[in-house]
């Protein structure tokens, strides 16, 4: 009789076993990150010359340790002309001096590990500045020259009908015009993608891979911990540098042309895989994981060819650029449409890979100027719980605004601003109160200091958002998203044997009250984890899971505590050894 009784014991152990679910793979410091992208011009000023500075972010570090961000990726810091202010390199291995010197950033760096924040580079991998000494060796057309084929140099056409000697061929620049200037050393036209001051460089000669290829190992033996590629996908040309066809935009502008010759070049993911090799190999070396973001405007299926190859053979970059967001969270989008452009993203996406989203960056307007101070909130609240990274640009978890008069420069000077520190001369950005771009008018009431004093405040929502992000639920759940209507985007995120919770967003103007009830497995009500500073609920508020009152443009995340049917499952296992154990006595 015993043995009988011990037989069925071991057989529900036996299923009590089988029926366990699978444990989710540890996942790596990227694949849950939160970045905050700093404008070094533009975060904070050391030395009252009114531009920001490294020991000025150094300074920060603090702050940003106590904001949550995992990681800080640096507009370009390198010597430059500063034409279009970093992205036109003269010099890779140095500092430009207004912001300090190579020791100031080896400081920053270390400074920055110390405070558990990695530290990536934006690297411009597609050109250098006009004044690199690279271009000006190139350009005096010395045949000898070790740089004279690191620049794409071409004859011109003579017009059969003027005379008049004309580009290689009809190719465009990004910012408008012809993509080829002519050089009276060279007595030859270079080409240049984006402005005349940045010559592409010529990837096609072997040696001009070899020196970028070393500076990345400078930087990384330097201790940076990974690099955003800028610009990638305009690395490589046609050979034959054929005329484009005609595109869609006005003349002269750079939509007037379809770019299947200058942009998207297969030879281009050859690279990419090649830096990631290496940063393999560092990382093994020193024992951490270097990551590599790509910034690519591509379309979908050229945009993943960036996490690997067609056969998922060669890996490439741990997280390409995500601009969806940007593009789509507008005043007039809908939950149906959001929902749209996150299931863009993730069912293209290769398997076993990393989803980033990105709010905004130093080429877009701010989302409170973009979409309206009123979704600022909204969109921190689906960045931050989203599955996989967040991207944020710095000052939007104060909600800053574009600062239009601030346009001297460039047009995207407006986003650019010096960030709003507090209520004292320039914001405390600075000690001088002539900034190199000037403030937003309203910095002595959207400021850090103020938010931090405040009982509830975007900056606090932030905080409590990039804390929640450390929830194991977060980091490895599953992610399951309806819409519920057409105004109201909700997602939950489960994992076996933790707490559930679900994002609600009211994409609509006016309040909502919403039925969760079509998410399984959730309890009768809900526990409010996170409110914005403007919803009606606060934390710990108890929400019946078929009444969830939204106020316009309101986002909550709410928990639901797990049933403890994994700790019974394990429980039970338990018992029935200790039952077998009697029974075999």
């Amino acid at each position: 009789m015993w043995f009988s009784g011990a037989f069925v014991l071991l057989t529900l152990l036996v299923w009590a076993s089988e029926a366990q679910i699978r444990e989710p793979e540890s996942k790596d410091w990227y694949e849950h990150a939160t970045f905050y992208q700093i404008y070094p011009r533009s975060f904070q000023d050391s030395n009252g010359d009114g531009i920001g500075d490294l020991i000025g972010i150094t300074s920060r570090l603090e702050y940003l340790a106590g904001l949550g961000i995992d990681a800080a990726w640096l507009s370009p810091p390198f010597v430059s002309p500063l034409r279009d202010f970093g992205y036109d390199v003269s010099d890779f291995y140095d500092i430009q001096p207004e912001y300090g010197t190579l020791q100031h950033m080896e400081q920053l760096i270390a400074e920055a590990h110390r405070h558990g924040i990695k530290l990536m580079l934006d690297f411009i991998p597609n050109h250098t500045s006009d004044e690199h000494k690279w271009f000006e060796q190139s350009a005096s057309g010395a045949v000898g020259s070790t740089y004279y084929e690191f620049y794409i140099w071409r004859d011109g056409k003579r017009n059969a009908v003027t005379g008049v000697l004309e580009p290689p061929n009809n190719w465009i620049s990004v910012f408008g015009g012809p993509a080829w200037t002519y050089d009276e050393r060279r007595g030859q036209y270079y080409l240049h993608q984006f402005t005349s001051k940045q010559p592409d460089l010529n990837y096609r000669h072997p040696a001009v891979l070899e020196e970028m290829t070393a500076m990345l190992r400078f930087w990384l033996e330097k201790g940076v911990d990974g690099f955003r590629l800028d610009a990638i996908n305009h690395m490589f040309e046609d050979e034959q540098l054929r005329d484009e066809p005609p595109g869609w935009g006005a003349p002269g502008t750079y939509d007037e042309l379809d770019h299947i010759y200058t942009k998207d070049n297969p030879d281009t993911y050859g690279v990419v895989y090649g830096w990631r090799q290496l940063c393999e190999e560092h990382g093994r070396q020193t024992g951490k994981t270097i990551i590599l973001m790509t910034e690519a405007y591509a379309s979908i299926e050229n945009t993943m060819l960036y996490y690997e190859d067609a056969t998922g053979s060669r890996q490439g970059a741990h997280m390409p650029f995500n601009f969806q967001l940007i593009y789509d969270f507008t005043r007039d989008q809908n939950a149906i449409g959001l929902k749209q452009t996150i299931d863009f993203w993730l069912n293209h996406m290769p398997a076993r890979h990393t989803p980033s989203w990105v709010g905004g960056s130093h080429d877009h307007s701010r989302v409170a100027s973009r979409v309206g101070v009123e979704y600022v909130d909204q969109l921190l609240t689906l960045l931050h719980t989203l599955p996989g990274t967040s991207i944020t640009y710095y000052g939007e978890e104060i909600g800053m605004f574009d600062y239009k008069d601030a346009e001297q420069y460039d047009n995207r000077d407006p986003n650019r601003t010096p960030m709003q520190w507090d209520s004292t001369v320039s914001g405390g950005f600075s000690t001088n109160r002539s900034t190199w771009l000037p403030l937003h008018p309203d910095y002595p009431t959207r400021n850090v200091a103020m938010q931090e004093t405040a009982s509830k405040s975007t900056l606090k929502h932030f905080r409590k958002l990039t804390d929640l992000r450390r929830h194991r639920t977060l980091i490895n759940g599953e992610f399951t998203h309806r819409t519920v209507g057409r105004e109201v985007y909700a997602f939950s995120r489960d994992l076996h044997g933790e707490d559930s919770f679900v994002t609600v967003l009211n994409m609509g103007s006016a309040g909502r009250t919403v039925d969760l009830g079509d998410f399984p497995n959730l309890p009768a009500s809900l526990t409010v984890e996170i409110a914005q500073p403007n919803s009606n609920y606060n934390e710990r508020d108890t929400v019946p899971i078929h009444e969830v009152k939204l106020m316009a443009h309101d986002s909550i995340v709410l928990r639901a505590v797990v049933s403890g049917s994994g700790r019974v499952q394990l429980s039970l296992a338990v018992a029935i050894l200790v039952a077998v154990k009697t029974l075999l006595l």
